[in-house]
């Protein structure tokens, strides 16, 4: 079926410890200072990353014009986050969200249901899935630097 609607522009990533994400945990050496090597990540999205994924996605999505106007107009595209996490060799990434107070709060006057808001939700994480996808798979060309112990125990 595919969705016909004007893109939005891709998220300016700036630095947030992903940590603070209760939908992420990075892992790592212990060091201080992870880089999560957003400036590269920034330049492949605005390079054409965030615009492949956007096309696959529109393809895809289960979103009517009605669900992604709403998310355009909360501007949630803009809250995307994507980070490096060397340790699992991939692009992290933190998809925004309606929180659940969105009824109490009056979040925006086209939300009516709980099952509009699980949509927009679900949808933008699925999106942002892709969204890592093909920055691993298209743009990236380097290599974790993050070695396992040697006394890790084989599970084959």
């Amino acid at each position: 079926m595919g969705l016909e609607v004007d893109p939005p522009k891709p998220p300016e990533l700036e630095f947030v410890d992903p940590n603070e994400y209760e939908d992420a945990t990075i892992t790592g050496d212990g060091a201080t200072e992870i880089d999560y090597r957003r400036e590269e990540l920034q330049a492949f999205l605005e390079e054409g990353a965030w615009e492949e994924a956007l096309e696959e996605w529109l393809g895809d999505t289960d979103l009517g014009e009605r669900e992604y106007l709403i998310a355009r107009d909360l501007d949630l595209f803009a809250e995307f986050d994507f980070f490096w996490d060397d340790f699992a060799d991939r692009v992290g990434y933190h998809a925004p969200g309606i929180p659940e107070d969105w009824q109490t709060r009056e979040y925006h006057p086209g939300l009516d249901t709980w099952g509009t808001v699980s949509s927009i939700n679900a949808e933008l994480t699925e999106f942002g899935q892709i969204v890592s996808v093909v920055l691993k798979e298209e743009y990236i060309d380097w290599e974790a630097e993050y070695e396992p112990p040697e006394d890790l125990p084989d599970f084959d």
